[in-house]
């Protein structure tokens, strides 16, 4: 019998989900933008909780080592540096009585401030 070495299954959390109904409202965004226009999101130092998302649209190649979310017409960049905080998160895009916005729900935030634009690991 042969030993066969398997490669390690990437952990679920460094994957990034992207909902329908955001890959929605990025395509319906990017058919305004110039041919060739992304939704970079990334995490930042700042905010009132540590650390803030950004929201960026940016005519750019994604990098060797972006993770790319592709779905339909939407495209979203998030860098390395930033899937460390944001790995096994699910990015939806929300539509209430309180206003229509991008909500990041991520399991490595131990608090966030009341916006949920900040947060905090």
């Amino acid at each position: 019998m042969t030993d066969i070495a398997l490669a390690p299954t990437p952990a679920p959390t460094s994957t990034v989900v992207l909902t329908d109904r955001a890959a929605k409202r990025v395509s319906r965004i990017l058919s305004k933008e110039a041919e060739g226009t992304v939704l970079r999101i990334s995490v930042a130092g700042g905010g009132c909780s540590g650390f803030q998302y950004e929201y960026n649209l940016v005519q750019e190649k994604p990098a060797s080592d972006d993770i790319v979310l592709q779905k339909g017409d939407a495209t979203v960049l998030i860098d390395a540096m930033s899937l460390e905080f944001m790995g096994g998160s699910e990015i939806d895009f929300v539509d209430d009585l309180i206003g229509q916005a991008f909500q990041i729900r991520n399991p490595n935030a131990v608090a966030s401030c009341g916006c949920g634009t900040s947060f905090a690991v």
